[in-house]
Parts: structure tokens; C-alpha cells; sequence
């Protein structure tokens, strides 16, 4: 089995992902949205269903994907402590930013001189 961030590094699997997270859609409304062939779009659900990320139900002569939020929970827990990091670090940023001088208003305005 695939590591949970194996199995998104796939650029078409987060955007199934995503369109999942506004509801349930059919393996032709993601071959619409997505504009590729529904093998493809198939073999991408089952990598996702196989990682636990989505699940199916079958209604009549369609199936129906949605979306587990429990590998979500569990890649947020482990990143955690990365955001908190990054979190700091924008906000150090962020006061660094704010203590700078603000540039000229009028772009024909000169900056003060300094004195000697």
C-alpha cells in the first residue's frame, strides 16, 4: 500500500479530491470536470478508494464517490507541528514587514533627505 503523500502526489488524485470535497460526484461527473477518459478517471478512484481516501456506493447503473475524512485527519495530525513552525515564521515575516518604511506616496514624491 501507498504512503498517504504517494498517493497525492498525483496532481489529477488531489483534483478529484477536490471536487469531492463539494460532494458526491459519478465517475462521469469527474470525467467532465476533469476532461479525461474514464479509464483514467477510474484508475485514479481506485488508487484513492485502496488508500481509504474515498469510498463508493453503486445507484442503479452509476457509481457514486465521496469523500473519507479520515486519511485527511490523520496527514493534518502528522503536519501539525510543520504549520506551527511555518506559522511562526510567517508571522516573523509578517512584523518585519510592519516595521518597514512605507514607500513614497506619489511616485514624483522624494524621499526625505538625511542628514549629515
Amino acid at each position: 500500500m501507498e504512503s498517504p503523500f504517494t498517493v497525492l502526489a498525483d496532481p489529477n488524485r488531489r483534483a478529484i479530491l477536490s471536487l469531492l470535497a463539494n460532494g458526491e460526484r459519478s465517475v462521469g461527473d469527474l470525467e467532465s470536470a476533469l476532461d479525461l477518459s474514464q479509464p483514467s478517471v477510474s484508475k485514479h478512484l481506485r488508487v484513492l478508494r485502496d488508500a481509504g481516501f474515498v469510498d463508493v456506493t453503486i445507484d442503479a447503473q452509476r457509481r457514486v464517490y465521496r469523500i473519507r475524512p479520515e486519511p485527511l485527519q490523520q496527514m493534518d495530525e502528522w503536519m501539525a507541528p510543520f504549520r506551527r513552525y511555518w506559522s511562526a515564521q510567517v508571522d516573523a515575516l509578517e512584523r518585519h514587514l510592519d516595521g518597514m518604511k512605507s514607500p513614497p506616496a506619489n511616485a514624483n514624491d522624494k524621499p526625505p533627505r538625511k542628514s549629515r
